[in-house]
Parts: C-alpha cells; sequence; structure tokens
C-alpha cells in the first residue's frame, strides 16, 4: 500500500478566522485530522463527511492521550495511506511539539509537511491591543513557555534586558516568573498584562505591573490557557485597543442550526466580537431525482421549497439532466429569505409563503422524508430534492464547545432549530434545558416564540419584523440606557 502523508497545520490562536488559506486547504482534503483542545472546533466544519476526527486534547490537570500514542496514530494513519493532519492550536513550531512528532515520521520514512499557523503570543497580545514590538518601546521580543518543568533552565539573566517578554500557559507559575523577572533586575513597575482565551470573544484581560499583576489575576480567577505579557510596550494599550472595544465583545451565543448554509445571524455577531457557537452540524447529499419526474413537476401551478438546500438540490437536478430553468413556468415560494435569496442566485425570483394564495397545484419541495414533512407547508405533492442530515461526529464536540464561559444568549431563528436544539443537544448530553434557563432567549418571530413555549421556555427577544437584522440590533441595544 502506498504511504500516505503527514500535515502539521497550524489552526491559529481561536479565532477561525484567523486560518491560514494553505490550512484550511489541508483540513478540506484530510482522511484523518488528529487535533488539540485548544484550537477552535469550529474549524473542523471544514472537514470532508468521510474525515475521521481523533482528539487528543490534554488539560494543565488530565494527561489525555500520551504524546506516544499520538506519535503511533500518526504513523499508523499514514502507513494506511491516508492524508492525515494534526491540527495544532496556534504554530505547531511554538511549543507545539512538531519536532518530536515529525521526527517519528521520519523514523519510518513517512513524508510530511509543516504548515505554519498564528503564534497566540503575537495574535492575542494585538486583540488585547499590544503589538509586540515598536519602534519606541520595543526593539527585541521574546516567546517562553511558562510551564513549572521549564523555569529552572530558563536564561533569567538575559531574559530581562529583552523588551517585551511572552509566556505562554504560565498563570499557575506567574508568583514564580514575577520573582525570578524582579530578581534578576526587571523593574517591579514594569506593565504586565495577562490574556485569557486570547482572540476568542469571551477573551479576558488583567492589566497591572509585576508588583501587583498575581494578585490582579488571583482576584479575577484567570487560569490557561493564557499569554502573559511583560514589557513597556503595553502601556500603548490604551491607544490601540479595538477587539475588546466592539460592541458584542465579551459575549457568548448559541445559535441553533438547522441548514448547511453560512449563518447569517451567526456571522454578524460574530463580526459585532461574540463568541458564537453553532449547533448542530448539517451534512447534505444528492437525492436522484429522474428526468421524467422533473419534467412532470415542472407543470405544476405553484412550487414551495423549505430550505436554500431544497432549492439547491432541485436546480441542480434540473441541471445534471440538461433541463433548461427557463421551462419552470410555475410561480416560485418560499420559507425563509435565505431560502429567496438562493433562488435569486440561481437568476429565479420567489415571494414568501405568507404571499402564496390558495388556488392551484402544489408542489412541495423539501430536505427531508416525506414522513418527515411539516403539514403546516401545504397540501400539494411533495419531493426531497437533498437528504439533509446532522453529523453526528459533532455530538462528541458540543459538550467541549460549551467549556469556559457559560454561553449568555440563545438564538433560534426558526421553529425547526429549537426541535433540533433539544434533540441533538441532549443527545450530545448537554443539558439543553439548564442551558436556557441560564440564559437569555431570542427568536426571529412568534412562530418560533411559540413553539419554544411548547417545550415550557418563553423568549427575552423578539423582533417587531422577523429579520437578522432586527434581531442583532435588539442583541446590540438590549444593555443601552
Amino acid at each position: 500500500m502506498t504511504k500516505g502523508k503527514v500535515y502539521f497545520v497550524g489552526a491559529g490562536p481561536g479565532d477561525e478566522g484567523l486560518i491560514t488559506v494553505k490550512g484550511q486547504k489541508a483540513i478540506e482534503k484530510a482522511d484523518v485530522i488528529l487535533y488539540d483542545r485548544l484550537l477552535n472546533p469550529k474549524l473542523l466544519e471544514a472537514a470532508a463527511f468521510d474525515c475521521e476526527l481523533i482528539y487528543c486534547g490534554k488539560t494543565p490537570y488530565t494527561t489525555g492521550i500520551s504524546q506516544g500514542e499520538i506519535n503511533e496514530l500518526l504513523v499508523s494513519k499514514a502507513l494506511e495511506g491516508h492524508r492525515v493532519v494534526r491540527l495544532k492550536g496556534g504554530d505547531p513550531a511554538v511549543f507545539g511539539r512538531v519536532g518530536e512528532e515529525a521526527e517519528s515520521l521520519k523514523d519510518e520514512g513517512i513524508p510530511f509537511e509543516v504548515i505554519p499557523g498564528v503564534t497566540s503570543s503575537i495574535a492575542a497580545s494585538m486583540y488585547a491591543g499590544v503589538p509586540v514590538t515598536h519602534r519606541d518601546y520595543g526593539r527585541s521580543f521574546a516567546m517562553v513557555t511558562g510551564h513549572g518543568q521549564t523555569r529552572k533552565d530558563i536564561d533569567w539573566n538575559g531574559l530581562v534586558s529583552i523588551d517585551t517578554v511572552a509566556f505562554y500557559m504560565g498563570v499557575a507559575n506567574l508568583p514564580s516568573i514575577r520573582e525570578n523577572l524582579i530578581n534578576h533586575g526587571k523593574p517591579g513597575n514594569t506593565p504586565a498584562l495577562v490574556i485569557q482565551w486570547g482572540t476568542y470573544g469571551r477573551q479576558e484581560s488583567v492589566e497591572g505591573t509585576l508588583d501587583d499583576i498575581v494578585e490582579r489575576v488571583s482576584g479575577r480567577s484567570l487560569g490557561n490557557p493564557a499569554i502573559t505579557l511583560v514589557g513597556d510596550i503595553i502601556s500603548l494599550r490604551g491607544k490601540l485597543q479595538w477587539f475588546e472595544r466592539k460592541p458584542l465583545y465579551g459575549q457568548r451565543f448559541l445559535v441553533a442550526r438547522t441548514g448547511t448554509a453560512k449563518s447569517a445571524l451567526a456571522e454578524a455577531l460574530y463580526e459585532l466580537g461574540g463568541e458564537v457557537i453553532e449547533f448542530p452540524k448539517w451534512n447534505a447529499a444528492k437525492v436522484k431525482i429522474e428526468e421524467s419526474q422533473l419534467l412532470a413537476f415542472l407543470s405544476y401551478d405553484r412550487i414551495l421549497f423549505t430550505s436554500p438546500e431544497s432549492v439547491h438540490g432541485f436546480l441542480d437536478s434540473l441541471t445534471e439532466q440538461a433541463i433548461d430553468f427557463r421551462r419552470i413556468s410555475s410561480k416560485l415560494y418560499v420559507l425563509s429569505r435565505k431560502s429567496k435569496k438562493a433562488l435569486q442566485q440561481r437568476g429565479l425570483t420567489a415571494e414568501l409563503k405568507s404571499g402564496m394564495p390558495e388556488a392551484g397545484t402544489l408542489l412541495v419541495v423539501g430536505d427531508r422524508n416525506r414522513d418527515l414533512r411539516d403539514p403546516a407547508h401545504g397540501d400539494g405533492d411533495y419531493i426531497q430534492s437533498i437528504a439533509k442530515f446532522v453529523d453526528e461526529r459533532f455530538l462528541e464536540i458540543f459538550p467541549r464547545m460549551l467549556d469556559g464561559k457559560p454561553v449568555g444568549t440563545v438564538l433560534f431563528s426558526n421553529r425547526h432549530s429549537v426541535d433540533m436544539l433539544m434533540q441533538y443537544g441532549n443527545k450530545a448530553n448537554v443539558d439543553i434545558e439548564a442551558l436556557l434557563k441560564q440564559a437569555s432567549i431570542g427568536v426571529i418571530g412568534e412562530s418560533t416564540g411559540n413553539r419554544l413555549q411548547d417545550y415550557g421556555f418563553t423568549s427575552d427577544m423578539m423582533p417587531k419584523e422577523p429579520s437578522v437584522e432586527q434581531l442583532v440590533d435588539l442583541i446590540v441595544n438590549r444593555n443601552v440606557f
């Protein structure tokens, strides 16, 4: 069997937008992905549906899978002929053990490639408003591991002469780091900054000096993952803060998903500085429709599409059978603006179902089995144009996505999203009812709110008009008095 190849990919520090283009392509083409705890699980959504996802996470208090086992997995999966991605938070070459893992491949004659990533110290510092170099404040920069077993090996005399120093994962050892820096000549009034979960919406920063940073951090109960920055350059933070001034900074959202398309709601919240978890994850597969069926469907007076996926499935089938879209004489209707946009992208226009007349033959084009169709869609004939299903690999991942800061707001974009979060959240062993009791709840419209009430919950936010834009405005302005 031909040997596979291993790609060591830097996932960046947390913000999913900081993955490199080359890293993203490697994820998309992977047969197997071994991934760490500190990377953003959202990056795994780019993996193919048949890609094997293997969690290799460790915490400061648990060993998890051993380094030896990781090395063995890389070797065995590559020897089976797979294209393997070793996905690491930050940059694999910066305290990422890429050397050890690559050596195990070299010994077996397995080819590998290293794709660098944005390293956490530089990204987290800039997201906290601090460039790590500046011609007036910092002409030298050092990165140091803050783990206990390495502190005795640090050249503290050399380190105090560096303008800006970043310690990785050193919160537990912060008292020792402070003591060593001061004892070796660093002034006690040197600015210090600890950044937890840098570049995520849950990022939290504590600023002080070497003299008082330990007490300040202890008072805020910060822990790893964190970067500790030391240097006069931190004084620029007041002028250069940008991320922490976004309107939704510090807020964590859970958006209930019902489709494969990108969520406009999630994207809007992310752009405004919020951290957004989307669940469940969906995939779609083609459903074969015969040419004779397609031609018969074009004779209906009305066609109602239930989702963007159903739109693309139906029109893709027409294309595959070389049937001209212009042969569609039916009046087209949709359940959502997303579906309307999907049709517009293909050169067709549609109206919302609220404006659909009762008269005329009706074809409902959906993405679910016939026995799961919603009676509210109408009494017409039904065809499934695409198979849409939940990606159950993410049932294991979802609880880890919820780790850390609690979710403050849960958002539902339609009735179906309520059912899906309840069903698959509980299937992932997450207590969705408890989560909803502790969070604010937003719904896109009255129908969604009514479905939520069926489960015993009431919404805290609902826009006057059912639109993403108005719901986002409500979220942004809810704490503005």
